[in-house]
């Protein structure tokens, strides 16, 4: 059977580099290339923090090209430190000083529409930051959405709660009328982890510790990006703890303590269709102008929009499947057929 064929737009942060390294582990799957894009950092760190990862799986023959620096209107919004300045939690001190010759010198954009073209109907696309690089291939290309065969989304939200904004989850406030396009533009079969279905199917800080506690390179990796990252912290997802000084973000005030892999839950569903148990199938459209609301995701399950495409947002997966995927994901480098 040929292998299922996929390109990853990312903002390289320490879930992105866990869901690439999933998708790296996965023996069905093809990655052709990674297209970065700011988001958690700037797109010159998500580059070297792509190229760490495709390092430590040693997978160095992956293309990896660099995109959009920014959003398409406006200034960059500070992403904050959630996974460190650099995305991969502020722990490594060396620079690679050749890391820009090892990426490809076409624009993440251009590669993008190029290898879709090339092979039509069969790259699935895998967006695991800020949109900013698919709004600008559809522009370039109007054709480009129709070209793949599917595209699989970690962003948004679906009830109006967000966590960096009063209503917005991060990757759509980072470039709101980027989502927009894409989820206006894209009529291909799109599926949609949004912020609260990952909260939602959290999994243990005990399993975190079994991930993490292994001693293939891929688990050491992880186990090091997330020695000094709070966002890895049992103590900061602890509901007993009463303590002043210990922050408690949005996740936990929703929903509770927990491990949460964002991303990694867009790429399980790439991965494995069988790893998402429900859904709801509705238009959707990202609101710009509200000034509370600018790039909430808004469910239309009234068909009030009178929109012709549905997008499938994703409510509940398999934990036990999800779990041995993730498990999986560290036990890299082995061979590979």
């Amino acid at each position: 059977m040929a292998k299922r064929l996929v390109i990853i737009d990312t903002d390289c942060g320490i879930d992105d580099a866990q869901a690439l390294m999933m998708a790296l582990a996965a023996p069905d799957l093809q990655v052709l290339a990674v297209t970065c894009v700011f988001g958690n950092t700037a797109v010159e760190n998500v580059c070297q923090n792509v190229l760490r990862v495709l390092d430590v799986c040693e997978r160095q023959e992956i293309p990896v090209f660099r995109g959009s620096a920014g959003p398409l209107v406006g200034a960059r919004r500070t992403p904050g430190d959630h996974f460190g300045t650099d995305g991969l939690g502020d722990v490594f001190k060396d620079q690679d000083p050749q890391w820009e010759e090892k990426i490809q010198s076409e624009h993440a954009v251009n590669a993008m529409i190029r290898l879709v073209t090339e092979q039509q109907q069969q790259v699935s696309l895998v967006a695991l930051g800020p949109l900013s690089n698919l709004a600008l291939a559809v522009r370039l290309d109007p054709g480009f959405p129709q070209k793949l065969r599917d595209l699989f989304i970690m962003g948004g939200n679906m009830e109006g709660k967000g966590n960096v904004t009063l209503c917005a989850e991060f990757n759509f406030a980072m470039d709101p009328e980027a989502a927009y396009v894409v989820l206006e533009d894209f009529l291909c079969p799109t599926s949609l982890a949004s912020w609260e279905y990952a909260c939602r199917n959290a999994l243990t800080w005990d399993f975190f510790q079994e991930l993490i506690g292994q001693n293939f390179p891929a688990a050491v990796f992880m186990r090091t990006i997330t020695s000094r990252c709070w966002a890895f912290s049992q103590e900061s997802s602890s509901s007993s703890s009463s303590s002043r000084d210990v922050p408690r973000n949005k996740r936990e005030v929703f929903f509770g303590p927990g491990f949460v892999s964002y991303d990694a839950y867009a790429m399980a569903a790439c991965i494995d269709g069988g790893v998402v148990t429900d859904s709801v199938e509705c238009p959707v459209r990202v609101e710009l102008q509200g000034s509370l609301t600018r790039g909430m995701l808004a469910l239309d399950r009234a068909d009030e929009l009178k929109k012709s495409h549905a997008v499938r947002v994703l409510t509940r997966c398999d934990p036990d499947r999800f779990r041995r995927m993730l498990l999986d994901s560290v036990r890299l480098p082995r061979d590979r057929v």
